[in-house]
């Protein structure tokens, strides 16, 4: 078996479930604009944790499965992120670009609060900025994970 197919459809199916995920976030931040009821945000809160989380499972097959690479440290999460900005010369091209590595540390920085603050001191204004640019983050996600799983099949021939 041809472990880059391996990785490449682990990638497309992670990514259906990140979509997913995307949906759930803006329907719940909509039930929330009209109900006001904190639990809305609450459910968006942990969906943005999940967008991110799974972002971050497809970076860590990558690094572990294409790179030869577990990080391990205070730092892996941005080293992660970061890693995968840069072209391995012989192994891989660039996976993200830095600008979407930018826009996605905010999440991961989001995803550190919602794993340390309590439910209730969500701010919905924090959220807001992170929701107003899911759609185009997700975009940018889609469309540049598509181009490496077409580099890794490409790898099959």
């Amino acid at each position: 078996m041809n472990p880059y197919l391996v990785v490449a459809s682990r990638i497309q199916y992670e990514f259906e479930e990140i979509k997913k995920i995307t949906e759930r976030i803006q329907l719940g931040w909509e039930k929330a604009q009209k109900t006001s009821d904190d639990l809305y945000i609450d459910s968006v809160a942990l969906n943005l944790h999940d967008f991110y989380n799974g972002l971050e499972r497809l970076f860590e097959f990558i690094a572990e499965n294409i790179d030869g690479i577990k990080l391990s440290g205070n730092r892996w999460h941005q080293e992660l992120l970061r890693q995968m900005t840069f072209a391995l010369k012989g192994i891989r091209p660039v996976v993200i670009t830095h600008e979407l590595s930018e826009k996605l540390d905010e999440y991961r920085s989001f995803r550190l609060l919602v794993r340390n603050v309590y439910a209730h001191h969500f701010k919905p204004e924090r959220i807001k900025h992170l929701i107003e640019n899911i759609s185009m983050v997700f975009k940018d996600c889609e469309r540049q994970l598509g181009e490496f799983c077409q580099y890794l099949s490409s790898l099959d021939s």
